[in-house]
C-alpha cells in the first residue's frame, strides 16, 4: 500500500513538472500563427489601403513636384525625365503678378476665393437650418429626410449636366421661370457665360454640398440631451434662445470639422465648373482648378501647371494648419 501511495506521488510529481516545462516553454516560445496575429496581422490588414494610397496620392503628388522643377511642355512629353531643370523658375512665373500668368493665377485665386466663401456659407447655413428643421416629429419626415439626400446621392456628372440645361438661355428652366413665369428679367439672361456665371456656379455647388452638412449636422443633434430643451422650455426659453444657448455650442466640434472639410472640397472642385462651363470657363468663373487644367493640358505647359499644383498644396496646408489652430484653442479655451 506504501509503495503504490509513493509510485503515484511521483507521477503526479512528474505530470506536473512536464505541465509546468510545457507551459513555459509555450510563454517563451509562442507558436508562429500567435505571434502573427499579435505582432503583424494589424500591419498585414493596413497593407492594402497603404499601398493605394501610394499608389493614388503619394507616388503621383511627389512626380508633380519633381515636374514643377523641370521645362516640361509638349515637346518632352515622350520623355518628361529629359526635360531640361529649371529649378524655381516656374514658381517665380507663376508669383508674378505684374506678368500674365502670375496675374491670371490672382485672378483665378480670388475668384476661388469668393466662390469658396458662399458655396461653403449658404451650404453649411441651409444643412444646419434642414437639421433644426426636422429635429421635431412631424408626419412626412423620413420622406423629407429622403428627399434632402437625393442631391448627395445623386452622381456629380449627372446633377451638374442637368443643371446645364437648366441654364440655358433660351429653352432653360431657370430663364423660364424668372423672365417667362416670374417677369423678374427684362430678358433671358446668359448664365454660362460673362458675370452671371458666378452666380449659376455657386448655386450648383451650394445644391449638390448642403445635403452633406445636412447628414453631418442631423447625426450631431443626436447627441443632444432632449431634456436641455424641455429644461429650457420650462425656464421660458423660446426656439431662438435655444438654437443660440444649446444646439449651435454643442454642435461646435462637428461645425468645426464640416466646415474644413466643406473648405477643402470647395476650394478644390474640378467637377462641377468643368462639367458645367468645359475646359474654358468664363472670367468671373475662374477656378483655380479649372486655370491649373488649362496652363497643364491647354497650354501644354506642364512645369509650370505643376508649380501651380504645389502652390495650392502649400496653402491648402496652411490654412488647414491655421484654421486647426485656431479651432484648438478655442476648444481648450471654452472647455477651460
Amino acid at each position: 500500500m506504501t509503495a503504490t501511495v509513493t509510485t503515484d506521488s511521483r507521477t503526479d510529481k512528474s505530470d506536473r513538472v512536464t505541465s509546468r516545462g510545457t507551459g513555459g516553454a509555450r510563454r517563451r516560445l509562442p507558436r508562429i500563427p500567435d505571434r502573427i496575429r499579435q505582432g503583424g496581422l494589424p500591419y498585414l490588414l493596413l497593407l492594402p489601403a497603404v499601398l493605394l494610397e501610394l499608389l493614388v496620392h503619394v507616388i503621383p503628388m511627389i512626380i508633380g513636384i519633381v515636374m514643377s522643377f523641370r521645362e516640361l511642355t509638349q515637346f518632352y512629353i515622350n520623355n518628361w525625365g529629359g526635360a531640361p531643370w529649371r529649378g524655381f523658375d516656374n514658381y517665380r512665373i507663376a508669383v508674378d503678378v505684374n506678368a500674365p500668368i502670375g496675374e491670371a493665377l490672382l485672378h483665378s485665386f480670388f475668384v476661388t476665393c469668393v466662390f469658396t466663401f458662399f458655396a461653403v456659407g449658404l451650404a453649411w447655413l441651409f444643412g444646419v437650418a434642414a437639421a433644426i428643421m426636422l429635429q421635431e416629429n412631424f408626419r412626412g419626415r423620413g420622406f423629407l429626410r429622403a428627399i434632402f439626400l437625393v442631391p448627395y446621392a445623386l452622381p456629380v456628372y449627372a446633377a451638374v449636366i442637368t443643371w446645364a440645361f437648366m441654364f440655358q438661355r433660351d429653352n432653360g428652366l431657370v430663364n423660364h421661370v424668372l423672365h417667362d413665369q416670374l417677369g423678374l428679367t427684362d430678358q433671358p439672361s446668359f448664365w454660362l457665360i460673362g458675370d452671371n456665371s458666378i452666380y449659376a456656379l455657386i448655386v450648383v455647388s451650394v445644391w449638390k454640398g448642403w445635403p452633406f452638412a445636412f447628414l453631418i449636422v442631423m447625426a450631431g443633434l443626436q447627441n443632444i440631451p432632449r431634456e436641455l430643451y424641455e429644461a429650457s422650455a420650462i425656464d421660458g426659453a423660446g426656439v431662438w434662445q435655444q438654437i443660440r444657448k444649446i444646439t449651435l455650442p454643442a454642435l461646435r466640434p462637428v461645425n468645426q470639422v464640416l466646415v474644413l472639410v466643406l473648405f477643402l472640397w470647395t476650394f478644390n472642385d474640378f467637377n462641377t465648373p468643368y462639367v458645367l462651363f468645359g475646359k474654358a470657363a468664363p472670367s468671373s468663373a475662374d477656378l483655380i482648378s479649372i486655370h491649373i487644367y488649362q496652363s497643364s493640358f491647354v497650354t501644354w505647359n506642364f512645369g509650370t501647371g505643376s508649380a501651380m499644383s504645389v502652390l495650392l498644396l502649400l496653402f491648402l496646408l496652411v490654412v488647414t494648419a491655421v484654421y486647426l489652430l485656431i479651432t484648438s484653442r478655442g476648444r481648450k479655451g471654452a472647455d477651460a
